[in-house]
């Protein structure tokens, strides 16, 4: 049973009810003892719902980036100051104004070679989760479907500072996890790319550019996975007011940078696979192309010697030919017999010559 845009829908205790996902906005909060779910494309509509609640998580997708992320966060009540200092920074960010907190973190966008890091704004205060993000960052779908499980999970006796941040730290986990995922889309570009390098017919001109989209898509990738780690460095020991003091809780923060490091150790070794393998790769080329320049030279070395052996005797026809010499029929023999012997002997002189100087390259295997 799907419930009305724009209405709240009720999560009941034996089934999951989906939201709208072709709404902008998407918000789930715990209220009366229960989870309630709701989909708009308005803002105001979404901030409204969230009155009265224990905590609540809002999921907004933004065309404009930097001038809907504006007018987003104003709307739901967070300060300029907070705001105008996340959006100047480029890929992560961590500000605590104590009574409330924003965070930048990337989220990594591909297609192909192409892979870019787009901006994923988290703000944070007493019992709100604020993610706002652009379209392409399609990885909170999911995690909204469940959103009602995820936040009956949450301990109700707990305190709203530990609830802020078990639900902060799943959203950083879904989003890192997202992250991950293209790591395996590189891995099989980079195998397409290895198949088109060992076929000798590939132009060079293609390969080129694809070898350094290649590296530069691992670059772009392990850039984004440091600067999360760096976010959540910030996060683990900046001490923020709206976060737990649990040093339990605040060791799944730890987890999380583990895992980081280690696809960071994923990638750096695919780098160097990679790498490894263009160079066998650019040394057979350079083989095969000595191989080729060794053929053109021997090519030209023998042309060199067949032209110089054919020197002499073409210069003795010419002059036998001026109108100066008078031969008969009994002088063909003697004429053709010093024109191939001559032949024979430049011929040999051309190639002893070159060889004894050492300028006949070896034969090519």
């Amino acid at each position: 049973m799907a419930g009305e845009q724009g209405s709240p829908i009720t999560a009941g205790e034996s089934h999951e009810i989906l939201p709208a996902y072709e709404e902008r906005g998407f918000c789930v909060v715990c209220k009366n003892g229960g989870t309630q779910t709701t989909a708009s494309r308005s803002i105001g509509d979404i901030m409204a719902f969230t009155g009265g609640t224990d905590l609540a998580w809002i999921d907004y997708v933004v065309e404009d980036v930097e001038h809907d992320v504006r007018t987003a966060a104003l709307t739901l009540g967070f300060s300029e100051l907070l705001i105008n200092t996340l959006l100047k920074s480029q890929k992560t960010a961590y500000e605590d104004l104590d009574d409330e907190l924003g965070l930048l973190l990337p989220a990594i966008y591909m297609q192909g070679f192409d892979i870019r890091l787009e901006p994923l704004y988290i703000f944070i205060r007493k019992n709100v989760i604020v993610t706002l993000h652009s379209r392409e960052v399609r990885r909170f779908f999911r995690m909204r479907r469940y959103a009602g499980t995820l936040m009956r999970k949450i301990p109700a006796n707990i305190l709203p500072s530990d609830k802020i941040t078990h639900l902060l730290i799943r959203i950083i986990d879904e989003n890192n996890s997202r992250n991950f995922d293209y790591l395996s889309g590189i891995e099989e570009q980079g195998d397409t790319l290895s198949r088109e390098l060992a076929d000798p017919k590939t132009p060079r001109e293609v390969i080129g550019p694809k070898i350094y989209l290649m590296k530069h898509a691992l670059i772009v990738y392990v850039g984004g996975l440091w600067a999360t780690v760096d976010t959540l460095n910030s996060l683990r020991y900046g001490d923020a007011e709206l976060l737990t003091d649990d040093e339990k809780i605040l060791g799944r923060i730890n987890a999380l940078i583990g895992e980081l490091q280690a696809q960071i150790g994923l990638a750096e070794h695919l780098s160097e696979v990679l790498a490894s393998g263009l160079e066998v790769l650019q040394s057979i080329y350079n083989n095969q192309l000595q191989i080729l320049n060794n053929k053109l030279a021997l090519l030209g070395a023998y042309l060199a010697i067949i032209a110089t052996a054919l020197l002499v005797p073409n210069t003795i026809a010419t002059v036998a030919g001026n109108s100066m010499f008078q031969f008969n029929a009994t002088h063909i023999p003697l004429y053709l017999g010093t024109i191939v012997t001559t032949t024979i002997i430049s011929t040999f002189l051309a190639w002893w010559g070159v060889k004894r100087l050492g300028l006949l390259p070896e034969t090519p295997d």
